[in-house]
């Protein structure tokens, strides 16, 4: 299998560092041309879900502009110019909590549209996260930090709570680690 390629691309909509939209010309493998295919620029982001020592869950339980009513959501946030994910992820975490961490699992990196572009997620588990300064997160929804259980967070998982993929994967993949840790399947 091979690859599609592209032709040429061409900014048709400029919103500064959060979205770009292209129009690009690209080839298919059996040489057909596409003129038109949509391809949108938005930052790379990271996602952490933090646990402490005592085995609670970091989460937050706010509101999203495009989420309805209220969900429950891990740390994150986009990555800076030439930051690399991890970085963020410890940043985001600091920042947002005023949580560090001592061990950090990265839960891969992920397309958010495999088709159309939108940057990428990147996922980690912070481990042994413990509490080194006050927050200083400059977010414009209103957070109540929460401390969830494992049980606790695999309910609210179960239902639905999480209401953003990145966030319900990173919370999925969180637990499947605790999972493989434990020896269960």
């Amino acid at each position: 299998m091979q690859n599609w390629k592209t032709l040429s691309r061409q900014v048709i909509f400029d919103l500064g560092p959060y979205l770009k939209v292209e129009s690009r010309q690209v080839l298919l493998p059996e040489g057909r041309v596409i003129d038109d295919w949509a391809w949108l620029e938005t930052p790379d982001y990271a996602i952490v879900l933090a646990v402490r020592k005592d085995g609670r869950f970091l989460c937050f339980r706010q509101t999203k502009y495009a989420v309805e009513g209220l969900t429950l959501a891990p740390v994150g946030g986009y990555l800076e110019p030439g930051e690399q994910p991890l970085e963020a992820a410890r940043r985001e975490l600091l920042e947002e909590t005023g949580y560090a961490a001592g061990q950090w699992v990265p839960l891969g990196s992920y397309a958010v549209d495999g088709n159309h572009g939108n940057g990428r997620a990147h996922l980690f588990l912070a481990l042994d996260a413990r509490q080194e300064s006050e927050p200083h997160a400059d977010d414009l929804e209103e957070q109540q930090l929460r401390f969830l259980t494992r049980r606790e967070l695999r309910i609210a998982l179960d239902a639905g709570q999480f209401k953003v993929l990145a966030w319900t994967t990173a919370v999925a993949l969180s637990l499947l680690y605790f999972s493989q840790a434990a020896g269960e399947t």
